[in-house]
C-alpha cells in the first residue's frame, strides 16, 4: 500500500533481459535502507527488490508489467518516481494507492499556467476520473481536473515538477496510471 506521495528519484543504472522479464538494477538515495523480498513503487508500479549491492538495488518486472506499464520504454540514465510502502502509523498524504498500474495514457499536452503546469492525459480504459478526485500518474498522487471521457488534467506545482520525473515528460510520452480504488468499487456496483 502506497500513498503517492514521491519520496526521491532513481536511476535506472542498468537493464537485463532474461526470457520475458526484464531485471532493472537502480540506485537512490535510500538504498542502503531496502531489503530484500521489499515493496517499491516504480513511476506507481509495485516491484519487489530482488537483490542490493552496495548503492544499487535490482528489481524483475515479468511480461504483464511490462505490458500494462512504461517500464519497458526506460532505458539507462531513465529517472523514475520511487516510494516505499506506507507505515501503518504514519499520515496518509496522498490517497490510498495499491502499486497496482490500471492502464497507460498519452501526454496531450503540457500547459504553462504561470507558476504551475497543467498536464493532459488521454487514456483507453473503462475506468474513469472525476472532478476533484484523485488519480495516481506515474507514481504521483494528483488532483483530476478536467475530467472528460478518457481524459483528464492534472496541475504540478513547481516542487512537484523539481522533484519528480514530471520534469522529463514530453507531448506524447507514456504515463503509468492507476485510477482511485473507492472510484473503481462505486463503478463496479453501479453496473450490477
Amino acid at each position: 500500500m502506497f500513498t503517492g506521495i514521491v519520496e526521491a528519484l532513481g536511476e535506472v543504472k542498468k537493464i537485463e533481459h532474461e526470457g520475458e522479464n526484464v531485471h532493472f538494477t537502480l540506485s537512490c538515495p535510500f538504498t542502503s535502507e531496502l531489503k530484500i523480498d521489499q515493496s517499491l513503487a516504480h513511476n506507481g508500479c509495485c516491484l519487489t527488490v530482488v537483490a542490493i549491492d552496495g548503492n544499487q538495488y535490482v528489481v524483475t518486472a515479468i511480461k504483464e508489467t511490462l505490458e500494462k506499464t512504461n517500464l519497458g520504454e526506460l532505458k539507462e540514465g531513465s529517472e523514475v518516481n520511487l516510494e516505499r510502502c506506507m507505515q501503518m502509523n504514519g499520515r496518509l498524504d496522498g490517497h490510498i494507492v495499491q502499486g497496482h498500474v490500471d492502464t497507460t495514457a498519452e501526454c496531450l499536452s503540457i500547459e504553462d499556467q504561470d507558476g504551475s503546469w497543467m498536464f493532459t492525459f488521454q487514456y483507453n480504459s473503462d475506468d474513469l476520473t472525476v472532478e476533484k478526485g484523485s488519480v495516481t500518474v506515474n507514481g504521483v498522487s494528483l488532483t483530476v481536473v478536467n475530467s472528460k471521457q478518457n481524459e483528464f488534467s492534472v496541475c504540478i506545482i513547481p516542487y512537484t515538477l523539481e522533484h519528480t520525473s514530471f520534469k522529463n515528460i514530453k507531448v506524447g510520452d507514456t504515463a503509468n496510471l492507476e485510477f482511485d480504488i473507492i472510484g473503481k468499487y462505486v463503478a463496479k456496483m453501479m453496473v450490477k
